[in-house]
């Protein structure tokens, strides 16, 4: 494969041509991004790991050649690409993996994709301590070989969680590869690096090898559970093109289908962050339940690790097995029958057949006890000895029943599915909204002349009292021990990430007001009042908190930036000409 000092080539998908057609960019974004940029805005890399006699996995090819993976990356890459040998995954399977990144690696384009970052729903921010990995392995008969069998993966190596995107782009790229190889994989890259950068809430046209995805990331401005349609494009030109209604949804009945008599109590169990493995056939159903599992308490953000397709040679397969410890806060997918007698200790085990989509209505299945998970014949079902807190929803059981009866698509089944989370979801946590709200001080307390007032302190108890007048009988019909629920989660992982969250966001609102007060006082008036040494050390904190609005990216509008700007000016004009000099230089202290 030729290395490129420069930057790519336009690939023969036309990218050039489909990206003008694309979203307008803001001049700076287009000026701030080099060659290889824009493709490291999407993808890491890209990786083809084969299987070699001496070697057993080996990556074969990265692309880029300049990416940098450590050693230890690599062989996670190289194991988690393939699926186990008991799964006997022949013809074409797809699956994603999730992996720590090695610590202490720099990324040149910080910065933008920070930029980008904030627009996202909190649920889709990336976690900058870990890359996915996006499979297409192909294993198929060749008697040419000595194994007997073509097997090899095309893995695309990235930050983002958009996983119907990168399935998507695997399905039309990877079988062309697999008959064309490294050509056809520089020709992808290139196209890839002329792609807008993934900007939330725009629709972004992304052209490959003649083929336009078209798609929208969300938004945290979003109405959760709603999300605009993009159309397909009418183009007069020959190119195909195909619209994406998620980039990062999962089909969510037919993950849950075999275990669709526990969704709710499933629902507790990730809410609650509990300890989690899916015994499952193959690396498909493994990856495909976990992300089903980590999605359905959308709009919450799943705070704790999980691995859609988890190996015994993982570089965490001690950390995340030992007895010598209560199991973590984990979700694994395994399919190597090792794992049923090593997590053996673990509280909670979903075990899943082959997905399919059921011809029938499923049979009630009980919840089953820990000590009958003995072997791998064990039959599929949750095994655990966890009391659910809350009473069980039939209504939504008898929905999907019927739906299936009636033959609904699974589509219009994981839609309902859907929904009922998100309604469950919100029913919870909108009391701790209200009441983490109520700990914002008043606006009147914000005087300009001190610093930003702090936040009340959270208060269990002060919270427990909330839930008589509004809890979440307010918006759900549900019954059940909803205070045993909020005490449960107020310890989890879950809970600390949230709480987090709107802490800062909470912090930066006040700080903003804080910035907005002071642009409504007569600051030049004020430093005609006082000495020299005060009038600049207030000019030095202005300049601060400029600084801090830009670095923190705080809720503030342009106009009170500029008008503080234009009163920090003022002040200074006002000063001897021997101090103008000295602060017009100075940034800050």
């Amino acid at each position: 494969m030729s290395r490129r000092e420069r930057g790519p080539e336009p690939g023969p998908g036309g990218a050039e041509a489909a990206a003008e057609d694309a979203e307008p960019e803001s001049p700076d974004q287009c000026l701030s991004l080099l060659p290889w940029d824009r493709f490291s805005a999407w993808l890491h890399c890209v990786c083809v790991v084969g299987f070699d006699l001496e070697l057993g996995q080996a990556v074969e090819v990265i692309y880029p050649p300049h990416s940098k993976l450590t050693d230890k990356e690599k062989t996670n890459i190289c194991y988690l690409s393939f699926p186990d040998s008991n799964s006997g995954c022949l013809g074409d399977t797809q699956f994603c993996f999730r992996f720590r990144r090695s610590p202490g690696r720099k990324v040149s384009l910080c910065c933008f994709l920070d930029q980008l970052d904030r627009d996202l729903p909190v649920y889709l921010k990336k976690d900058s301590a870990y890359y996915y990995g996006y499979v297409y392995f192909r294993q198929v008969r060749d008697k040419s070989l000595k194994r007997g069998y073509f097997q090899k993966s095309l893995v695309l190596i990235s930050k983002l969680p958009y996983v119907h995107l990168f399935r998507t782009m695997l399905k039309q790229i990877a079988p062309e590869y697999f008959e064309k190889s490294e050509a056809f994989l520089e020709a992808v890259c290139s196209d890839i690096d002329h792609w807008p950068p993934p900007v939330p809430g725009k629709v972004l046209q992304l052209p490959i090898m003649g083929f336009i995805i078209k798609l929208r990331i969300p938004t945290y401005r979003d109405k959760p559970g709603t999300a605009p349609i993009v159309q397909n494009m009418h183009q007069a030109d020959a190119q195909i093109s195909m619209a994406l209604p998620t980039v990062h949804e999962v089909d969510l009945f037919r993950c849950f289908c075999p275990v669709f008599f526990h969704i709710q109590m499933l629902w507790e169990l990730v809410l609650l962050g509990e300890p989690l493995v899916v015994m499952a056939p193959s690396p498909a159903e493994s990856s495909e339940t976990v992300l089903a599992l980590v999605s359905c308490i959308s709009p919450l953000k799943y705070c704790s690790d999980f691995r859609p397709y988890f190996t015994i040679h993982d570089s965490e397969f001690k950390e995340y097995t030992t007895r010598t410890q209560a199991p973590p806060s984990v979700i694994l997918g395994v399919t190597n029958p090792f794992f049923a007698k090593t997590l053996q200790h673990w509280p909670h085990i979903i075990r899943i057949g082959d997905i399919k989509l059921p011809g029938e209505v499923p049979k009630q299945v009980k919840v089953k006890k820990l000590k009958n998970l003995k072997t791998l014949d064990s039959k599929p079902g949750v095994y655990t000895s966890y009391k659910p807190y809350l009473n069980k929803d039939e209504e939504i059981v008898k929905q999907l029943q019927k739906g299936v009866q009636q033959k609904r698509p699974t589509e219009a089944q994981s839609v309902i599915l859907r929904r009922y989370f998100l309604e469950l979801t919100e029913s919870f946590i909108i009391p701790l909204e209200r009441y983490v709200a109520s700990l914002m001080p008043l606006q009147k307390c914000i005087s300009p002349w001190k610093s930003p007032p702090q936040l009340r302190q959270f208060s269990q108890d002060d919270f427990m009292k909330t839930l008589e007048k509004a809890g979440p009988q307010l918006t759900s019909g549900l019954k059940g021990d909803w205070i045993g629920l909020y005490r449960h989660f107020l310890k989890s992982p879950n809970f600390d990430g949230w709480f987090r969250n709107r802490q800062k966001e909470m912090t930066q609102k006040l700080e903003a007001l804080h910035l907005e007060a002071l642009c409504n006082e007569n600051l030049v008036f004020w430093s005609q009042k006082h000495t020299e040494v005060e009038t600049v050390d207030l000019v030095l904190k202005l300049k601060n908190k400029l600084l801090q609005a830009d670095r923190e990216h705080l809720p503030v509008k342009t106009d009170t930036l500029k008008k503080l700007q234009t009163h920090i000016n003022d002040i200074i004009l006002a000063l001897p000409d021997d101090l103008q000099d000295i602060l017009l230089k100075t940034g800050t202290t």
